[in-house]
């Protein structure tokens, strides 16, 4: 009869550092939470905005109440989690890594990071608010505002040029700046008027307009997300889009 003699060494559990474990969290809610924004940021654009189109007057009231404000709910508190901890991830274990390595502030990046998309959301912001183009004209200045700005940052980024995490989720990343401050400054505050004004039998009376810059910032959303999640993927797998282009 055979006695086999297993090894100590496999019951002892891989040691797991405080750092790797924060990581491994702050990973797992961003992609948790960005799965919920996104799928939601589809399901509104494929598939409620035809439906809403063919529901009699009369219905809207209690889809609003049922269905889309517990929608708009948990799509904007998911993107705001999703950018947040997407954020905390890159500022602390990207740039500030690459910081320390140059023994640099990362603070530079961070806020040049911050002031860039920002600026770009304020830009497409005016435009949709006080101009309200079309969905053509609205597209073709998004792209080349956010080409302009993702250029800026690989040529221009203080901290973390030489590091393929810091420049590809400082586009991706960058997109997800702009499509948050979509949700929270347009789609959500117009939404918001539209349907508690309907709901209380007193639609503002601005609703067509609010619900047209809602659908563009919306829009604009579910085509960003396409190269913002690209280049998230692209930080670990496809580095050549960014280096190649420096």
């Amino acid at each position: 009869m055979h006695h086999f003699v297993v090894p100590a060494a496999y019951f002892v559990m891989p040691s797991v550092s405080g750092n790797e474990a924060t990581q491994l969290i702050l990973r797992w809610f961003h992609f948790l939470a960005g799965i919920t924004w996104i799928g939601l940021l589809y399901f509104f654009n494929l598939i409620n905005v035809p439906f809403m189109k063919q529901v009699d007057a009369a219905v809207k009231p209690k889809i609003f109440q049922n269905l889309t404000l517990p929608a708009l709910n948990w799509f904007r508190w998911s993107a705001l989690v999703t950018v947040f901890v997407g954020f905390w991830y890159w500022a602390q274990f990207f740039v500030g890594e690459d910081a320390r390595r140059d023994n640099a502030s990362p603070w530079s990046t961070i806020g040049f990071f911050l002031l860039l998309w920002i600026v770009v959301w304020f830009i497409l912001f005016l435009l949709i608010k006080k101009w309200t183009p079309s969905g053509y004209v609205l597209g073709v200045i998004t792209a080349i505002l956010t080409y302009a700005a993702g250029w800026v940052f690989v040529h221009h980024t203080p901290v973390g040029g030489d590091d393929n995490h810091v420049l590809c989720i400082g586009i991706g990343g960058g997109f997800g700046i702009v499509m948050l401050f979509n949700v929270w400054g347009i789609i959500w505050p117009n939404n918001k008027k539209v349907i508690r004004g309907t709901l209380a039998g007193t639609p503002p009376p601005d609703a067509p307009a609010l619900a047209r810059q809602a659908f563009l910032a919306s829009r604009t959303n579910f085509f960003l997300s396409v190269p913002m999640l690209f280049y998230m993927a692209a930080s670990s797998h496809f580095s050549s889009t960014v280096i190649f282009g420096k």
